[in-house]
């Protein structure tokens, strides 16, 4: 009996990651509240907590507690044409103007270069030029007291577009490459169009209820974040003050499908294992998806990154005002690393490089083995 109890202990030990422990417990340090991390790979799952799931609080976060998912959202959207396309609803390089006559696009402009962003189209949450310029984006992307303050306005997608329509475009479409959360709102436009159902029901019907993602949300206008989950902060100055509020409820629509939707490390590690195995995108459509282009490494929908090990990496992340979440796999699905993390956003973005190097350690510790 004492030799079993021996080897379970010996066992528990080994499953045990305490690099990966001192990195979460290092990204509080730098000023996160909270660290959830969900890692499978060949020893097994592991998942581990490090802070606070709220401010004020004692308790951890939980392991698969909701949070905002930030551009994560991206590689959904970018699922979810491909399956369209795959269905014989949309052709990968055909004219977005086709489909969306209404916004006078570019004829130029084609599926492939929405989902890869090579559109060219503004960014409608404001654009960063190469000359240190920045431009800035809709009202909805604001910051300080006068964000706070219209956090629960409703945006429309169409208006969102219509906005970074006005504005020039960075480039003529297919030259280059420029991160812009409009190319995904005109993709959900784009699925709404073709399907005649919000992207919602498209994204229940092809991807949470075949794979059973039952803590994943897709809200438009919906303040509310679906309980266990963490809680995200905002700081600003006003009157010479510091004000640190809660904006865990907040109406995502400002973003759209650019980053709006929810969901736990749990389901992130089911949706982007399925997704490397070829269980929701057909082989040669999954090729293309992978496939980055050079200025970036980006896919269609997401990064393609050299992993430090050696091989490549699927990877997407994002964040939400106070709210993240990373979502990495080799391409065979054998190691994925998901997380949560909640934290004190402000204008500056002043955790944006505790984050980098916190990010580069964790990829380094998992997948550089």
């Amino acid at each position: 009996m004492a030799r079993k109890i021996t080897e379970t202990l010996d066992a528990a030990a080994e499953q045990d990651r305490p690099e990966l422990r001192k990195i979460m417990q290092e990204m509080v340090d730098s000023g996160f509240v909270g660290v959830a991390l969900r890692l499978r790979d060949e020893q097994g799952e592991w998942t581990a907590g490090a802070g606070l799931a709220e401010l004020g609080g004692t308790a951890e976060p939980p392991v698969d507690g909701h949070v905002r998912i930030g551009s994560n959202t991206k590689t959904f959207t970018a699922t979810v044409v491909l399956q369209l396309v795959a269905e014989g609803r949309i052709g990968l390089d055909n004219p977005v103007a086709g489909y969306l006559p209404e916004f006078g696009l570019d004829e130029r402009i084609t599926v492939r270069m929405l989902l890869q962003h090579t559109s060219g189209v503004f960014n409608f949450t404001g654009e960063y030029y190469e000359d240190g310029t920045f431009v800035p984006g809709t009202p909805a992307t604001t910051s300080g007291k006068e964000w706070v303050d219209s956090r629960f306005h409703t945006y429309q997608p169409e208006e969102l577009v219509r906005f970074a329509l006005s504005k020039p475009a960075r480039f003529e479409p297919g030259t280059d490459w420029s991160y812009a959360n409009t190319n995904y709102v005109l993709a959900r436009l784009l699925i709404e169009k073709v399907t005649g159902r919000s992207i919602a029901e498209e994204m229940r019907r092809l991807i949470l209820e075949p794979l059973g993602l039952t803590g994943t949300v897709q809200p438009f206008a919906e303040t509310d974040i679906p309980a266990p989950h963490t809680h995200a902060y905002y700081r600003y100055e006003e009157d010479g003050r510091t004000e640190t509020i809660d904006v865990t409820r907040l109406n995502p629509s400002w973003i759209s499908s650019g980053g709006d939707m929810i969901s736990t490390t749990r389901d992130l590690q089911t949706f982007i294992t399925a997704l490397v195995g070829g269980k929701l995108v057909p082989a040669e459509l999954l090729a293309e998806m992978f496939t980055p282009e050079s200025k970036a490494s980006y896919g269609l929908g997401v990064f393609v990154q050299q992993a430090p090990g050696g091989g490549t990496l699927i990877t997407h992340n994002g964040g939400a005002a106070g709210h993240a979440a990373l979502m990495f796999s080799l391409p065979d699905g054998s190691k994925t690393l998901t997380a949560a993390l909640n934290y004190v956003d402000d204008a500056a973005l002043s955790l944006s490089g505790a984050f980098q190097q916190a990010l580069q350690r964790l990829v380094q510790e998992v997948f550089g083995q």
